[in-house]
């Protein structure tokens, strides 16, 4: 028998391992990055940002805190090695992914979510709610693609369009040599997406008032700045561990619908990473009453045309 001097030493010991314990999970659930807006009673939204590489600061200054005033708990956060969750060990996979916004979840004591995934985090979004639907409440696509390899036919198409009608013959001989790489490697969508922020596909032809005042005021915000820093390994590691770039959604989109997964979308008509057929496509998918189509708008919904954005969240919402 333990002599109460060695219970209590034993007793000791268990309580700082104990200690220490928690002392690495609190640590491990700090490494990313995660700040909330408005009243934790309200429905809740979890903002899922593109990339792979970028971060959530964008929608952050621009969005987050109308979007609490509109009576909405909204939870922005930026993925595990990328933007403010720097992580040298980020594994860049989805089961990883899918890991932190499930410590997300716990951490803010939300049992289900509506998913706002933004391009990329359209991806993110759409693959976490076929693994865990009975954590989702809905799923709103902002800009997201379904097929990546449409998304960079479109792009190299449009820009082919472009030169073609300025007689650019230097980058007409790119486009040729970008079509003629593996469509699934690094070097193609890099320069695929080059293109598109060269020839203008992320912002709308004409702005809105209300999109220069945001944006406006948004340029003085040093956070906003940062939103577009982008890093090389977290496109990298998810190509290599996932495949990203030839990754379609189209079949598991239509067994969330069949599932009766609320699936949503809301996309620009000036966004040059989709044709108005991928749009259709989308909409013949997941309903055309659940998908909103926006003039004046591109690739930044939310900042684009926001009232029309918040309107849409609302509506769908409810």
């Amino acid at each position: 028998m333990k002599t109460n001097i060695e219970r209590n030493a034993f007793l000791k010991k268990l309580g700082i391992l104990l200690i220490i314990c928690f002392a690495i999970q609190s640590a491990f659930s700090q490494e990313l990055y995660t700040k909330t807006y408005g009243d934790p009673k309200n429905k809740p939204l979890l903002f899922l940002h593109g990339g792979p590489g970028y971060n959530a600061a964008g929608f952050e200054v621009t969005t987050a805190k109308t979007l609490a005033e509109k009576g909405f708990y909204v939870i922005v956060y930026d993925r595990r090695g990328e933007g403010r969750s720097a992580d040298v060990k980020a594994d860049y996979n989805f089961k990883q992914t899918f890991d932190d916004i499930n410590s997300i979840l716990n951490q803010y004591h939300i049992k289900k979510i509506t998913l706002m995934g933004h391009s990329f985090g359209g991806v993110v979004a759409t693959l976490y709610a076929e693994k865990n639907p009975d954590k989702v409440a809905s799923v709103v696509l902002i800009a997201a693609p379904v097929s990546m390899q449409e998304t960079f036919k479109t792009i190299l198409r449009s820009s082919r369009k472009i030169y073609e009608a300025n007689n650019d013959k230097t980058n007409l001989n790119y486009i040729d040599m970008i079509e003629k790489m593996d469509p699934t490697s690094e070097e193609y969508y890099a320069y695929s997406f080059g293109h598109a922020m060269q020839n203008g596909f992320y912002s709308p032809k004409k702005m809105s008032d209300e999109a220069k005042s945001i944006y406006a005021s948004a340029s003085k915000n040093p956070d906003f700045r940062y939103a577009a820093k982008m890093t090389q390994e977290p496109p990298q590691g998810f190509l290599k561990n996932e495949n990203y770039t030839s990754i379609d959604l189209s079949q598991t989109l239509k067994k969330l619908v069949a599932h009766k997964m609320k699936i949503f979308g809301i996309y620009g008509k000036d966004d040059g990473l989709y044709s108005p057929e991928q749009i259709e496509q989308l909409a013949d998918i997941i309903g055309k009453n659940n998908l909103k189509y926006l003039d004046d708008c591109s690739h930044n919904v939310f900042i684009d045309q926001q009232t029309a954005f918040v309107d849409f969240l609302n509506t769908v919402t409810k």
